[in-house]
C-alpha cells in the first residue's frame, strides 16, 4: 500500500475494485463503512458480484470479468474530457501522460459500456465522484491481479491515480489489501525469483556483492530464478528435479490442478514443510513439521508495510520446530553453516542488509509496529509513499490498451467462472477446514448463480451440479442468489473435494506470471 489503512476513513472518495472487503479483509472494512457513515466518504464499487459493500456504496458498477482495463480508461476518459485531471501535479510529478491521454481518447463512455456492460451514465458519474475528491483512495486485491493482464490492471489504476494527483498525499494513493498475513513481509525478505531483501535487485552486482559478503560467500548467481507457476513447466520440462515448498499449498490454490499434480508427480524430490498433512503434503517424499504463528517468534509485515511482533504463545507440539531452524539445519548438512541463535538475531541481520528495514528492531516494535521505509535507529517509519517526489523521481504513466481474455465463454462453455474466498475460510482450508465452528457455518463447496441463469440451466437452491470447463470437472452444491451477475458463476476454492482449480486455465500475465483464475469459461448442469 502507498498509504495507511487508518487513512481510509479520512478519504474524500473510495474506490474499491476486485475485493470482496467485508469478507476478504474484514477489519479494513471497518475503515471503509466508518468513512462512509461518519465522514459522508463517496464508496464507488467495482465488482459483477453483490457484495457486503454494495450497500455502503453511492454507486455500484457491473463490469464483466476481465475487463478492468477498459473501464479503468473510460474513468479517465471521463476525467480529461470533464478538466477533473490535475495539471499541474502531471505536470511536475510524473512524465508520459500525453501517450495515455491519447489511448483513452477511444475509450468513450458509449465504447466502455460495449466493452463492458456498464451503462455509459454510471460510468460518468464514477467519474465525476473519484476525479473531483480532494483525496481519493484506491483499494484493490487479487480480482484485478488474478488475470492474464493483472499487471496492465494495477498500471491502469496506477494512471488513474495519478493523473487526479491521488499518489503522495495523506488519505489516498493505490493500495493492494494483501491476501495473507505476511505475504507482504515473504515479498519485503526477496522470497521472489529477482530481488534479494528489501527488493534490491539481483542482477545489481553492487547488491550482490553486498550480500555475499554479508552471507560470507564468494560469489551469488546473477541469473533470476522462477516463478511458482514457471516452475511447474520447467519440472515438466526435466529441467527441475527436486522442489521444497514451504507453508504452501499449490494443490488447492494454483491453476488447472491436474497440469500441476502431473508435475509434482514427476519429481524426484518433494519436500513439504507445513503444519498440517495438506494436499500438497500427500504427494510429498518427505514431510517437515513447521510451527504455527503461535509457536513463534519473529515478525509479520502487514498490507500497510507495518511490521510487528510476532511472539511464542505455546511451545510447538512433537518434533516440530520453527521455520528457521529447520533451514538452518538443512543448510548445515549441505555445507553452509549458520550461527544464529534466534529470531532477534534474524532481524539484525535483515536490517543491517535490507535499506528500507534498516532501523527496525526488536526493541523498538516492542509495543507498536513500524512502517518501513525506516531506514535509520532514530527514523520514525513512512505513513505514506512519494511524499513530494516518487521514488524513481517522476511517476511513470503507461498508456494500456485492452485486451481480451484468453478465454471467454462460447456455445459449448457458456458461462463466466470467478473464484475466491469466503469468509468463514481460509485460502486451501488447511486450518479453517479442521475448525468446527467454521465447518458449521460454510461446511461445503457451493456454486452462486443468479436466478435467471439457474432457471436458464434448470438448477434448483440447494441442488448439486456438475461443473465443467475444458480442463475436467467438478461437483459443488448450488447457491441461487442476488450476489451472483447473469452469466457469471462464483466457486470458492477452500474445499479439497470439490477443488474448483481443476477448472482454471493455466495462461499467465507475461510480466507477473500469475494465472488468469479470476476468467475461465465453464459449462453447469444437474448432478
Amino acid at each position: 500500500m502507498t498509504n495507511s489503512i487508518s487513512e481510509i476513513e479520512r478519504a474524500d472518495a473510495i474506490l474499491v475494485t476486485g475485493s470482496n472487503t467485508t469478507e476478504m479483509h474484514p477489519v479494513t472494512a471497518t475503515f471503509i463503512k466508518r468513512a462512509v457513515r461518519k465522514r459522508g466518504a463517496k464508496l464507488i464499487l467495482v465488482d459483477p458480484r453483490r457484495i457486503g459493500l454494495e450497500r455502503f456504496a453511492d454507486k455500484w458498477l457491473r463490469p464483466k470479468p476481465g475487463t478492468d482495463v477498459a473501464w479503468i480508461n473510460g474513468l479517465i476518459h471521463v476525467i480529461i474530457e470533464e478538466s477533473l485531471h490535475d495539471e499541474v501535479y502531471i505536470g511536475e510529478r510524473t512524465e508520459g501522460f500525453a501517450a495515455v491521454r491519447e489511448v483513452v481518447k477511444g475509450y468513450t463512455p458509449e465504447r466502455v459500456e460495449k466493452i463492458t456492460g456498464i451503462p455509459a451514465a454510471d460510468l460518468v458519474d464514477a467519474a465525476r465522484i473519484y476525479g473531483r475528491a480532494g483525496a481519493a483512495t484506491l483499494l484493490y486485491a487479487m480480482g484485478i491481479t488474478q488475470h492474464t493482464t493483472g499487471t496492465d490492471n494495477v498500471k491502469s489504476l496506477a494512471n488513474l491515480a495519478m493523473a487526479t494527483g491521488n499518489v503522495g498525499i495523506p488519505n489516498a494513493g493505490v493500495n493492494p489489501l494483501r491476501g495473507q498475513n505476511n505475504v507482504q513481509g515473504a515479498c519485503d525478505m526477496g522470497a521472489l525469483p529477482n530481488v534479494y531483501s528489501g527488493y534490491q535487485s539481483a542482477a545489481d552486482p553492487a547488491v550482490r556483492e553486498r550480500m555475499a559478503r554479508a552471507w560470507q560467500v564468494d560469489s551469488l548467481p546473477e541469473k533470476p530464478g522462477l516463478t511458482l507457476t514457471e516452475i511447474t513447466e520447467a519440472v515438466l520440462a526435466g529441467e527441475i528435479r527436486a522442489m521444497y515448498i514451504v507453508g504452501e499449498n499449490p494443490m488447492l490454490s494454483d491453476p488447472d490442478l491436474k497440469h500441476l499434480e502431473k508435475a509434482l508427480r514427476k519429481l524426484e524430490l518433494l519436500v513439504v514443510q507445513d503444519i498440517f498433512p495438506t494436499e500438497t503434503a500427500q504427494l510429498a517424499h518427505v514431510v517437515l513439521p513447521g510451527v504455527s504463528f503461535a509457536e513463534k517468534d519473529g515478525t509479520f509485515t502487514n498490507t500497510e508495510r507495518r511490521v510487528q511482533r510476532v511472539r511464542k504463545a505455546v511451545e510447538p507440539p512433537g518434533n516440530a520446530r520453527a521455520d528457521w531452524e529447520i533451514i538452518s539445519a538443512l543448510a548445515r548438512q549441505m555445507g553452509y553453516e549458520t550461527t544464529y541463535s534466534g529470531a532477534e538475531q534474524i532481524m539484525e541481520e535483515i536490517a543491517s542488509v535490507t535499506p528500507s528495514y534498516g532501523g527496525i528492531s526488536f526493541r523498538r516494535i516492542e509495543r507498536k509496529g513500524l512502517q518501513w521505509p525506516c531506514p535509520a535507529p532514530d527514523h520514525p517509519g513512512t505513513r505514506y509513499l512519494h511524499k513530494d517526489r516518487f521514488t524513481r523521481g517522476r511517476g511513470l504513466f503507461h498508456a494500456i490498451d485492452y485486451h481480451e481474455p484468453p478465454e471467454v465463454p462460447d456455445d459449448e462453455y457458456p458461462l463466466y467462472l470467478s473464484t475466491g474466498r469466503v469468509l468463514y475460510h481460509w485460502h486451501t482450508g488447511s486450518m479453517t477446514r479442521r475448525s468446527v465452528g467454521m465447518v458449521d457455518r460454510a461446511p461445503e463447496c457451493e456454486m452462486e448463480i443468479s436466478a435467471d441463469d439457474a432457471a436458464r440451466y434448470c438448477i434448483n437452491d440447494g441442488a448439486p451440479v456438475r461443473v465443467r470447463s475444458r480442463r475436467g470437472e467438478i461437483r459443488a452444491k448450488a447457491k441461487v442468489t442476488a450476489k451472483a451477475v447473469d452469466g457469471t458463476v462464483f466457486i470458492p476454492f477452500h474445499f479439497a473435494e470439490s477443488a474448483v482449480n481443476v477448472l482454471t486455465h493455466g495462461k499467465l500475465d507475461p510480466v507477473a506470471k500469475i494465472p488468469g483464475l479470476k476468467v475461465c469459461a465453464v459449462s453447469v448442469q444437474g448432478a
